[in-house]
């Protein structure tokens, strides 16, 4: 399919039109402390939200990481928040994306290698330099019904997002290059 039949089909059916869902933010120190601290403190400032703290799965002595020690911070951000931090977040990797960046829901993932790379953002030296992960869900109107606890139903396979009307809708929506 087209990106002009995908922009009929939207245009036709308004309910076919993806919107972004969530964006979660992740930054993985990999031990507890001072470095979670610092990059909490990082994330906060950069999506004005709290971070939560995520525990490790399980022991590793090499790493010297033992199960249930904080290891990692992320923070969920939904609606405007979401398109503003993408709008902010982009054109650090030059508003570009690989086509192996989605997945077969339409779904996408980028990391940023250090966190001052984002306009707006300087250097602290007390804090350090980070770099974090950010995964971003697509979903259309009514996707609500297959996760809601009442009276789930399930989505037909025509409703199901595809990667190419992902990629359509990141484009017109935060004018991203897919390459």
């Amino acid at each position: 399919m087209s990106e002009d039949e995908i922009r009929k089909k939207w245009e036709e059916n308004p309910m076919l039109k993806p919107k972004i869902e969530k964006v979660a933010v992740n930054i993985s120190v990999g031990k507890s402390g001072e470095p979670l601290e610092n990059a909490a403190k990082i994330l906060k400032d950069l999506t004005g939200q709290n971070p939560c703290k995520r525990k490790a799965n399980k022991t590793i002595r090499d790493f010297g990481i033992r199960k249930g020690e904080p290891i990692a911070c992320m923070v969920t951000l939904r609606k405007h928040r979401a398109t503003e931090f993408l709008k902010e977040v982009l054109p650090v990797i030059d508003n570009k994306l690989a086509t192996n960046c989605f997945d077969r829901y339409g779904n996408f993932s980028f990391g940023i290698k250090e966190h001052i790379e984002i306009p707006g953002v300087k250097y602290d030296p007390d804090v350090g330099i980070f770099g974090m992960d950010v995964c971003v869900s697509l979903s259309r109107p009514g996707y609500r019904v297959k996760k809601k606890r009442r009276e789930k139903a399930k989505i037909g396979p025509k409703h199901i997002l595809t990667p190419e009307e992902a990629k359509v809708f990141i484009k017109d929506a935060l004018r991203v290059e897919i390459t």
